[in-house]
């Protein structure tokens, strides 16, 4: 018997597939059983939503929540009850923990740890290495988000380098194939110049010198065009560069076209896309002075103009979703020179509250960023009933209090790390209430450590 409890939105600005309508949404079971103008219902919970935007929970496609081997920097139950502070509903968990996870068995053991611990919905990823092609073709699409694949060494020394070895995954990849894209060769010689002109002492600001642009280029295009010699359904992470948009096109991932027995058909679109990361798209590398070690990620934080160029590829379609590359290190570890100091930055705790300040730069509308932040990564991963505000599909949601400006302090930031590159900035936007799969997971400034997310299924 389901004892969920059942809740009614009342008079919410509801976002959803290019508009905006007010109305309610009741959800029972988990499930939106019902949107209208009025819903005359009677419910366990009801929320009064007057004057602030309900959105479909962000589906963040990348992160890293160091579980297992690196709790000491963080785990799924820490991480996940930032991610519902953020206005994330379900993410997708990269394989490079310790041990990496390079084998399904492995795989599956992370499944079994986040169904004890995870706030959101969840999905891992399976890592390629140089020799693991078999357990790549014996995936389950079904219940497996994607590959992962490391084509720039970064944090966790899962490289794959070997250009037959590329190969052979582009072509054999069943499900989603995600990059990494660097040339590590253009980054060990720009290492090379640099130690030779400061030695051990390299100041932060080089960091986008040596993770260079020409780096993120080379490498992203060789991807593109394995993808497209062999029709694999790529997914390129954390573009970072105005120059590799020239390697996207501007066609859409795919648009609802029907209604069949009260189903939506979709539109095969693009198999090669692209995301931008909330990082990439709030700093630029001005801000080095400042942060250091604080905003040191890979691919680097760049200029003003690259930050630019990311914000209007979401809006002319070039780039296709919005991610975080959550990637929390110990501030001990953090505060160590340059050549010690990992890359990787926390931040899903400010995601939609970040992305949202766009909102207010007149940059990116409401509808353009339920689009990146959920329905353009739910329709690139195939997502089963989520990524929408639809009858019947799965409640995941966020209600967004858009006149509620909020600081991020020391006291409020929920990461096992402790820290957040963002500490100090106000944003103009609160999260107010996250639901995950008709569960309230966060409201009134606290999660909900006993709500559980489901594990993500694939329409594959």
């Amino acid at each position: 018997m389901n004892t969920q409890q059942s809740i009614l939105i009342r008079n919410a600005d509801i976002v959803n597939e290019g508009s905006i309508t007010n109305g309610d949404v009741l959800i029972r079971h988990g499930r939106i059983d019902r949107i209208d103008r009025t819903v005359s219902a009677e419910a366990d919970i009801e929320i009064d939503a007057h004057g602030k935007a309900l959105l479909p929970g962000m589906i963040d496609c990348h992160v890293h929540f160091r579980e297992p081997g690196l709790t000491h920097k963080a785990d799924m139950a820490s991480e996940s009850a930032a991610a519902v502070a953020g206005g994330v509903t379900s993410v997708m968990e990269m394989p490079n923990t310790s041990p990496p996870a390079v084998t399904n068995e492995r795989l599956e053991d992370k499944f079994s740890i986040a169904a004890e611990k995870m706030i959101t919905n969840y999905s891992f990823y399976l890592g390629a290495s140089l020799n693991n092609l078999d357990e790549v073709k014996a995936v389950d699409s079904r219940n497996v988000c994607g590959v992962k694949v490391y084509m720039g060494s970064t944090t966790g020394d899962m490289l794959v380098d070997r250009f037959q070895t590329l190969e052979d995954l582009f072509r054999e990849c069943p499900i989603n194939l995600t990059t990494h894209c660097e040339d590590t060769r253009i980054i060990s010689a720009n290492e090379k110049k640099c130690r030779e002109q400061y030695g051990d002492d390299v100041p932060f600001p080089a960091h986008p010198l040596i993770r260079s642009r020409e780096a993120c280029f080379q490498s992203s295009q060789v991807a593109i065009e394995l993808a497209r010699k062999y029709e694999t359904k790529l997914h390129l992470l954390h573009i970072s560069t105005a120059d590799e948009l020239n390697l996207f096109d501007s066609s859409i991932v795919r648009v609802g076209t029907a209604r069949e027995n009260e189903c939506f058909i979709e539109e095969q679109g693009k198999n090669i896309t692209g995301e931008a990361c909330v990082h990439h798209l709030f700093f630029d590398d001005s801000a080095y002075d400042r942060k250091g070690a604080l905003i040191k990620c890979n691919p680097a934080i760049k200029t003003a103009a690259d930050r630019e160029a990311l914000l209007k590829a979401l809006v002319t379609d070039r780039l296709d979703t919005i991610g975080t590359d959550h990637a929390p290190h110990t501030l001990e570890e953090k505060q160590r020179p340059y050549w010690t100091a990992p890359s990787g930055i926390p931040v899903i705790q400010s995601a939609l509250p970040s992305v949202l300040e766009h909102f207010y730069n007149g940059i990116l509308s409401l509808e353009l960023i339920a689009e990146k932040t959920a329905h353009n990564p739910a329709r690139i991963f195939n997502l089963e009933d989520r990524g929408f505000i639809r009858e019947g599909g799965w409640a995941d949601l966020t209600l967004i209090d858009l006149n509620r400006p909020h600081t991020v302090t020391k006291d409020n930031i929920l990461y096992k790390c402790g820290w957040s590159p963002f500490e100090g900035t106000t944003f103009h936007s609160s999260v107010d209430t996250t639901i995950v799969s008709g569960q309230i997971a966060w409201q009134k400034n606290a999660p909900r450590a006993t709500c559980r997310g489901h594990r993500l299924v694939f329409n594959r």
